[in-house]
């Protein structure tokens, strides 16, 4: 088996709770026809208990169906009428409860049915791959491994992959593949350890954490305040993150660690702290029952108190002196002062991460391969920024050993265990430019050679990793314009998430006109952050403040100048999209030749939002597809309407395949579901278009509008929505004049009329807009606030 030919054309799910349906929903994400079975339905159809999971996939949120639509793909069995459907099945999960004997006893039931070359695959969360593997018939074992998914499978980007003895390497390495770019997932081979490596570390973060809350006797919502977005970890930090995962989960994961690794050296930590376990009896098992460490009541969200047993008002902040040491951006000084501090917040953090790296540190060994592996399960599957290695090497090596070293030696660790020999030789961490630590060859090793990650030009980077940034060919203030080294540029927007200004206009304009000379096709792409979060208002209401409405409309001119020299470049300009791609952002990559959209990407004209409307070309561009669009089946205004909803309600896309259903991504339009392979496909994309001898397309001077009749029966939608009080009166005037502009303005029906025209509108309208009170109050909101104003 090639990694690089392992074809899944249909894939099984059994076990259709929480876990298993959402992993058939980013089956069919991916355009994997794929069957969920259940045990049969005592009553009624007994694919029943299938059908209605997958039902509810709709319901959840965040949503695991990257589209509505793609439930469809998803077929509904059970186990007493349908396992004649594995017989053609190249992969097969297991996602049933967390029992060793009903997982064998299924392997048993579906053995027969299985065929010769299926996969099959436990998503286990850490019971041993090597004894479920004893289950299946020795014929069978070399394609059988643990695939465990984080939740929720599409979000989180890790994949643990776990052989057990008897896998073939082929199956490992075909599978790799497919997870990385058909799923878009990082992939880790783990061992075959209990709770393998990402719940091995990070359950015991959690157990560290617990512990120490109560030593510093130190309140949950404090806690959360310092072990959140503070040290670079999930805003639900410790104990909010308990509560959505459940409270009996989270026992129940602590137990398993206690009944499995008997020998931990820290095994007297294994159990649930008696709070806990309290809360477990009572019932109050977190989000899922409204009440765990957290309950909401009313609108306000209460934090319970060990002392008084009860829920009172959550005050989420540390002291000031902690609050002061986390702001310190040099992480050597930051370790230094936590650990000099009498604070005990400080000293609870410090204790935290010293337990956390000696835990870490003790075991790596035996749960991976390489340091690497460890960090990216932790950054991966739990959300940190940092893993617990490269926090450590950040911190400085040397001297963290040293006062753990310190602490052990004084009792004040969580356990006596020495520290293992290579920490203590002499090294400045585990991570460097050649690779990473491994403890089996005593030496740093380089990533992975698999051939799929030759498609991640920029992959996940830890610390003291360096990639090859390019040549850069030109730059302004608002963008760089480079290569690697063969014939298609890139150009990288400089501004904070990526805004649109003057200097981001003229650089593109200019980048545009240095490929046409010199290159074969141009790609925008971001290396961080968002595509991008649309036009700067900060320099809007600045020149309308100042009552420079001229020199406003200059810059939408401009604006607008700049998308299309996008469309009309002679070489293609590719848009690679992920994140944000809001307002200007969706507008250039609508003007782009094609689009190569991450899954992850959250795409919408949303202007309305701050009292606008879209004034990049996006409206313009609407019109001139419902047009065409209209030449082959019915009238442009049947097709208006949904686009008019999009832009007026300021509607986001759920995902890029969401962004297709919308229309704000073309069905030409490519979606790729691993992010660092962006760029690659969109260079790939760009070459194959040029190679094509591509052509921008013609200037658009038929473009057939629905003129008045199409504005007034727009207009007639807005006059209910405002009446039930759903908008209110500037939402009306914004939406109105949205409606104007895709209608084509005050002409008759069927009347043609070309870009320049629609432009004008857009522009029009939106400097009108844009001297109102109420829109200037809705974007100093958004500046101040973030959030929308609806006034």
């Amino acid at each position: 088996m090639n990694p690089q030919t392992l074809h899944i054309r249909k894939a099984a799910v059994l076990g259709a709770g929480v876990m298993g349906a959402q992993i058939a929903a980013h089956l069919a994400n991916a355009n994997v026809e794929t069957v969920l079975f259940d045990l049969a339905a005592k009553e009624g159809p007994k694919s029943t208990i299938a059908v209605q999971a997958i039902k509810r996939l709709s319901k959840l949120s965040p949503a695991p169906l990257a589209e509505p639509s793609r439930s469809s793909g998803i077929v509904p069995a059970n186990y007493d009428e349908d396992l004649a459907l594995l017989t053609d099945c190249d992969l097969v999960i297991e996602a049933i409860a967390e029992r060793t004997d009903w997982k064998l006893d299924l392997y048993h039931k579906i053995a027969p049915h299985l065929p010769a070359q299926a996969i099959i695959a436990s998503n286990t969360s850490g019971l041993s791959i090597n004894e479920l593997a004893a289950a299946l018939p020795e014929s069978l074992r070399s394609h059988f491994c643990g695939v465990h998914f984080f939740n929720p499978p599409r979000y989180m980007h890790l994949v643990e992959l776990i052989p057990s003895n008897s896998t073939d390497a082929a199956v490992v390495d075909g599978l790799e593949g497919f997870l990385t770019t058909t799923l878009g997932k990082g992939v880790v081979r783990a061992k075959d350890t209990p709770n393998f490596i990402g719940n091995r570390i990070g359950v015991f973060s959690i157990l560290a954490t617990m512990h120490h809350t109560a030593a510093f006797d130190l309140g949950f919502d404090v806690v959360d305040a310092l072990t959140g977005p503070a040290i670079g970890r999930p805003k639900s930090a410790t104990y909010r993150t308990a509560d959505v995962v459940g409270l009996d989960t989270m026992a129940h994961v602590i137990q398993t660690m206690a009944d499995t690794l008997p020998d931990d050296p820290w095994h007297r930590y294994f159990k649930a702290p008696t709070w806990l376990q309290a809360l477990v009896d009572k019932g109050a098992l977190g989000q899922k029952t409204r009440a765990g460490f957290y309950s909401k009541q009313g609108k306000q969200i209460k934090v319970l108190d060990l002392a008084s047993k009860a829920y009172r008002a959550s005050e989420p902040k540390a002291s000031e002196e902690v609050a002061e040491i986390l702001k310190i951006r040099n992480p050597e000084e930051k370790f230094a002062k936590l650990r000099a501090s009498n604070d005990p917040q400080a000293r609870f953090l410090w204790a935290v991460f010293r337990d956390l790296f000696h835990y870490t540190a003790y075991h790596l060994a035996d749960i991976a391969s390489t340091a690497r592996d460890v960090d990216f399960a932790i950054r991966w599957g739990y959300g940190w920024k940092l893993g617990p290695f490269e926090t450590w090497q950040a911190a400085g090596w040397k001297q963290i050993t040293l006062w753990i070293e310190e602490d052990i030696k004084a009792g004040k660790a969580m356990s006596t265990a020495p520290l293992p020999a290579w920490v203590q030789d002499g090294r400045e961490g585990v991570h460097s430019a050649q690779g990473s630590f491994s403890p089996h060859t005593g030496k740093n090793e380089p990533r992975s050679s698999h051939p799929v990650y030759q498609r991640q030009l920029f992959p996940d980077a830890l610390l003291g990793e360096r990639f090859d940034t390019g040549t850069t060919i030109w730059e302004n203030a608002g963008v760089r314009m480079w290569h690697l080294g063969d014939d298609i540029a890139i150009v990288s927007f400089k501004t904070k998430m990526h805004t649109v200004n003057d200097a981001v206009l003229e650089g593109l304009q200019h980048c545009v006109a240095e490929a046409e000379r010199n290159f074969k096709a141009l790609v925008i792409w971001q290396d961080k952050g968002p595509f991008s979060a649309g036009a700067d208002l900060k320099g809007a209401l600045g020149l309308l403040q100042a009552g420079k409405i001229d020199d406003l409309a200059s810059m939408i001119a401009n604006f607008q100048a700049t998308s299309m020299c996008i469309k009309y470049a002679q070489i293609p300009v590719v848009a690679a999209v992920r994140g944000l791609a809001l307002g200007g952002g969706c507008e250039f990559q609508m003007h782009s030749a094609r689009t190569v959209a991450a899954l992850e990407s959250y795409i919408g004209l949303v202007e309305a939002g701050v009292g606008l409307l879209p004034a990049g070309g996006g409206l313009k561009e609407i019109v001139t597809r419902c047009s065409q669009a209209a030449q082959h089946s019915g009238d442009a205004f049947d097709h208006i309407k949904g686009y008019f909803e999009t832009a007026a309600m300021a509607k986001v896309a759920g995902s890029a395949l969401d962004a297709k259903r919308m229309g704000l991504l073309r069905d030409s339009d490519v979606v790729v579901f691993n992010s660092f392979e962006l760029l690659y496909v969109a260079k790939s994309v760009a070459t194959s278009l040029a190679d094509c001898g591509y052509r921008p397309p013609l200037p658009a001077r038929s473009i057939r509008v629905a003129g008045n009749t199409g504005t007034a029966s727009l207009k007639m939608m807005l006059v209910n929505m405002l009446e039930g009080r759903f908008i209110s009166e500037h939402d009306n005037e914004i939406a109105s004049r949205i409606a104007d502009t895709l209608c084509g303005g005050n002409i008759e029906r069927g009347s043609e009329v070309d870009e320049t025209w629609l432009l004008d509108l857009e522009r029009k309208h939106f400097v009108a807009l844009a001297q109102m009170e109420k829109t200037q109050a809705r974007i100093a909101h958004t500046m101040t606030t973030g959030k929308p104003l609806r006034n």
